[in-house]
């Protein structure tokens, strides 16, 4: 087994993005040495819903679900307290809904959690998409702002907007997604960033997917990024 700091490990979240729950498993179970967190997306929670989040967190990962809830506040309320009761660590709101609707998937998702005895999980509110080059300036803050206040405990975010986004909320976790190791495709993803950008933006949790599972080597692709974060490769 890789030996990988803890403190790296805890700050690598693996999107499983695939339609079949046998897949996702068999490179979670690659994959754990480096990561410990799954992110669940749509593909896969469509696929198998549920069973994804239950079954992942059987093999030790903390679930991120990448579901951004964005409806009325009382169908988001509902779904994160069904989330809350999976075990996810992670469920992540869409920003532009707004204060109510971002407080009420808080509350939906915290009480799911407590009435099934589980530790309380994480709220995070998405900013600006990673893919978007077209959101007005002001976007980022008026959407932090909406974090904040509606008691989020955190933010997702492009690495590029994270030390901005802290300015306004120090307290907040930020979760990183768009990231590409140097040289790698930036696919769809205008605002990439490396892994060591991320981090020395001040991410503390930081989401990588094709640059790994689409690799010739996922296991080589992980442990480079560990070994950037300061990590142990072998």
């Amino acid at each position: 087994m890789p030996d990988v700091p803890e403190d790296v490990r805890s700050k690598l979240a693996i999107s499983l993005d695939v339609d079949d729950l046998v897949v996702a498993l068999r490179l979670g179970r690659l994959l754990a040495p480096w990561f410990g967190t799954a992110k669940v997306g749509l593909e896969l929670y469509s696929s198998v819903g549920p069973d994804a989040v239950t079954a992942l967190t059987e093999l030790g990962f903390d679930v991120f679900c990448d579901l951004k809830f964005h409806d009325i506040a009382t169908t988001v309320n509902k779904s994160s307290r069904v989330i809350g009761a999976l075990g996810a660590k992670y469920l992540n709101l869409h920003g532009q809904g707004g204060v109510t609707m971002l407080r009420a998937g808080v509350e939906g998702l915290k009480q799911g959690a407590a009435d099934a005895g589980l530790p309380e999980p994480l709220a995070l509110a998405v900013t600006v998409l990673t893919s978007d080059v077209e959101a007005p300036p002001h976007i980022l803050g008026k959407r932090v702002q909406a974090a904040l206040e509606s008691a989020c405990d955190g933010i997702v975010c492009a690495a590029s907007d994270v030390r901005e986004a802290k300015q306004y909320g120090p307290r907040l976790f930020a979760a990183v997604p768009g990231i590409r190791p140097a040289g790698s495709p930036r696919h769809e993803q205008a605002r990439a960033a490396t892994p060591r950008e991320a981090l020395d933006a001040g991410a503390d949790l930081i989401i990588l997917g094709r640059a790994v599972t689409a690799a010739e080597d996922p296991t080589a692709a992980a442990a480079a990024v560990a070994t950037e974060l300061g990590g142990t490769a072998d």
